[in-house]
């Protein structure tokens, strides 16, 4: 079985979990059912009499780039536990593995296997919100029903290389860190193994553990995923007795001894997680899961689809966010509830900083102005220059050799004069080499010695991390009348992670780096970059390239390049104003104004164009008319029937200001049949235009102003006995007079 889990920096769960953590206020633990509540309870309350006893010592140790921890786990106990509340919570996005062996010791139940992790998951989670301020969130779980997806070997070092394996070519769910509860025993007291530091790392961000009581699980997975996220037993300090645990009693979660169920970190704990993320480290875990494992539920903390805000536990809701947010819908004029980004319930401006750069190769966040979380964590792309020009930025992290000599062997230590590389490096032996070749050192080459053995002044017998696989090699070396310390060690964490060389991405010239003992160009290594300007400066100079390969603009810069000015003001209420100075400023300002223009021009045209056909409505005949036929504008013409005329007197006045003309002969009552039906006409097609200028009216029905029938006759007229006809008022225009049939057309006619 398999599950997968995101954390909130409070706790991380050893099976296949994928961990994330982030920045949150007001989270809650992960939502439990009553048989997990009940198992979560039961380890809060009860006492017990059992004897819990750690060995961390034994594990390979953290390493910033990913080092290896085997821990010691037997029996344990039911401390009485207090959750203290939290704000500013980190998220640890989780996913846990159950495997074929776990799914068998619960009867072969997927229900009941997925209820113990969670409880498991849930416990961790619990002691990780309290001590470290740290979620566990559980995003996705896999159970193997079927059968073991790879062979669980007894070794917890072979099975966590092949488990990540697996998490590479397998899982498609993205989170911080994925474990395996392997459902059975490793040899000897080994209860697992997890990468130290390895969080946000697809090969390196996992652990597995050994099968075991709830409470005792939770607690290795606590142990399990602190080491994935920097936390080590320092040797050196526990040996002077500077990193004590004040509780005796129950012992504490990195510790050796307890004669209780450890609850708590060691302040030492507490600080080297602090360094971990100061360092560069985690920089996944100050982002927000997109999902949770469970539906959708309102009071868990995380804002879900149907839901405005959520603000948490009624608890953490009074602490923070009551105000804002009631049954996870915003109050009225709210904005928001909780985030980085949200202040007395309303979105901080454009630009606010809500996460500082921790180091040099980090990058601080900033609020967008329209969310009330803060933008993703993100940091500079490999490659930028750090520590001066001492160090490259790679994988968030500046890595020089000052900084890998201070992590093994302690802060006063630091690297040996480039001399020491020069001189020894190139000898190939066990004081100076490039690596090992089943029983024989490999020569430096003579460019590649800045990549090799690892050489540092002053360090002690004991490193701070791992375990020491030989002697300390320490060599005096004279150069110009100096003499130089040259010593080193062979630091190991597995059978492939040796310390004791020069980390991969480390300086080693002008624009050169290392990379698995060779010193190579930074161009080699195909770094992909942002968007330059007509120059070829990355982000014109006014911004950094992230390593999402986008350009993260200076303040008052904007744009994929950053190469418009864009000035805001730094007042909270003003948000963002358009004043300042530049010639993008005054771009923008006239833009503006020539948009507002063209609106405005619009609207005009518009308007006009609606009034125009408004008038020509109104102005319809009201009533019947006959235009009297005269010689330059006459109702009848000679003009074959569809034919236009273009003289002027087709387009004269009428007295009530419209003009009327006919493209259409009337005929003689020769044709009246043709025109007319039951004394109604066929069609109006004979009715003409009304007004010269004047588009027809199509498909809508001139309103009659009564139901009334009138009858036109042409007066004085010998036909007008005989040639009236019926017209319905619902015809937009009344009839003209029919002609006399032995008169012609141009004779005048009246009403």
């Amino acid at each position: 079985t398999g599950i997968m889990l995101e954390i909130f920096l409070n706790f991380i769960p050893l099976s296949l979990i994928a961990l994330h953590e982030r920045n949150l206020e007001n989270n809650t633990p992960l939502r439990m059912t009553p048989s997990s509540f009940k198992a979560a309870k039961c380890y809060l309350l009860t006492v017990g009499n059992c004897i819990n006893v750690f060995n961390p010592h034994n594990n390979f140790l953290r390493k910033p780039n990913f080092l290896l921890t085997l821990f010691t786990f037997t029996s344990g106990f039911h401390p009485t536990f207090i959750c203290m509340s939290c704000n500013s919570l980190i998220t640890l996005i989780y996913v846990l593995i159950l495997n074929n062996n776990l799914f068998k010791k619960h009867r072969l139940s997927v229900v009941l296997t997925n209820t113990y992790a969670k409880s498991v998951v849930n416990m961790a989670d619990l002691i990780y919100k309290d001590q470290l301020k740290t979620r566990i969130v559980l995003v996705a779980m896999e159970t193997w029903a079927a059968d073991n997806k790879f062979a669980i070997s007894e070794n917890p070092l072979i099975t966590l290389r092949e488990f990540m394996k697996y998490r590479r070519d397998f899982i498609k769910e993205k989170s911080d860190a994925v474990h395996l509860f392997s459902g059975s025993q490793f040899e000897s007291s080994r209860s697992g193994a997890a990468y130290i530091g390895g969080i946000c790392s697809l090969l390196k961000g996992g652990g597995v553990n050994e099968f075991g009581k709830t409470d005792l699980m939770a607690v290795t997975l606590a142990q399990s995923l602190a080491h994935n996220i920097g936390i080590i037993s320092d040797k050196r300090k526990l040996a002077s007795g500077e990193c004590k645990c004040e509780d005796t009693w129950s012992g504490c979660i990195m510790g050796d001894t307890g004669y209780y169920l450890p609850k708590k970190f060691t302040q030492c704990n507490i600080e080297e997680y602090h360094d971990f993320l100061n360092s560069g480290g985690g920089a996944c875990l100050f982002n927000k899961p997109s999902k949770l494992l469970d539906p959708p539920e309102c009071g868990n903390g995380f804002i879900e689809t149907g839901e405005e805000c959520d603000c948490g536990t009624p608890a953490e809701c009074v602490l923070e966010g009551a105000e804002c947010c009631k049954k996870c819908t915003l109050t009225q004029d709210s904005q928001c509830s909780d985030g980085l980004c949200c202040k007395k319930c309303k979105f901080q401006p454009m630009g606010t900083v809500c996460r500082e750069a921790v180091n040099d190769c980090d990058i601080r966040e900033t609020c967008s102005g329209n969310s009330s979380q803060c933008a993703p964590n993100i940091h500079k792309m490999d490659g930028y220059s750090c520590d001066g020009v001492q160090g490259i930025c790679f994988g968030g992290r500046c890595k020089t050799r000052d900084r890998q000599c201070k992590y093994i062997w302690g802060q006063n230590v630091m690297s040996s004069d480039k001399y020491c590389y020069e001189k020894l490096n190139i000898e190939g032996t066990e004081k100076g080499n490039c690596g090992k070749d089943k029983d024989t050192w490999i020569q430096c080459n003579k460019r590649d010695v800045l990549c090799g053995y690892l050489l540092c002044t002053n360090i002690g017998n004991i490193p701070r991390l791992g375990e020491l696989d030989g002697e300390i090699t320490s060599t005096l070396v004279v150069q110009q009348g100096r003499t130089l310390n040259c010593s080193g060690g062979h630091v190991k964490l597995d059978e492939d992670v040796d310390l004791g060389y020069v980390e991969d991405g480390t300086p080693c010239g002008p624009k050169m780096m290392c990379l698995e003992h060779r010193c190579l160009p930074v161009a080699a290594f195909n770094f992909s970059t942002c968007l330059s300007n007509k120059e070829g400066t990355v982000c014109s100079g006014n911004g950094v390239c992230s390593n999402e390969l986008k350009c993260v603009c200076n303040r008052h810069w904007v744009g994929e390049d950053c190469s418009t000015y864009f000035p805001y003001n730094d007042d909270a209420k003003a948000g963002i104003t358009l004043s300042g100075n530049g010639v993008a400023g005054t771009n923008i300002i006239i833009g503006i104004i020539a948009g507002t223009i063209l609106v405005l021009a619009l609207i005009l045209g518009i308007t006009a164009w609606g009034y125009k056909n408004y008038r020509e409505q109104r102005q319809l005949p009201q009533g019947d008319y006959v235009k009297k036929p005269g010689d330059g504008d006459s109702f009848y013409s000679d003009i074959p029937p569809g034919v236009s005329t273009n003289s002027a007197s087709s387009s004269k006045k009428r007295s009530n200001g419209l003009s009327h003309s006919w493209s259409e002969r009337i005929p003689d009552t020769k044709h009246i049949s043709d025109i007319c039906e039951n004394g109604r006409p066929r069609s109006n097609s004979w009715q003409g235009n009304l007004g010269g200028n004047r588009k027809k009216i199509r498909g809508k029905r001139f309103r009659p102003r009564s139901n009334s029938t009138e009858t036109l006759s042409p007066a004085k007229s010998p036909s007008s006995s005989t040639g009236s006809i019926a017209s319905s008022r619902k015809y937009p225009y009344p009839m003209p007079p029919l002609p006399d049939e032995d008169k012609k057309v141009n004779r005048p006619s009246a009403r």
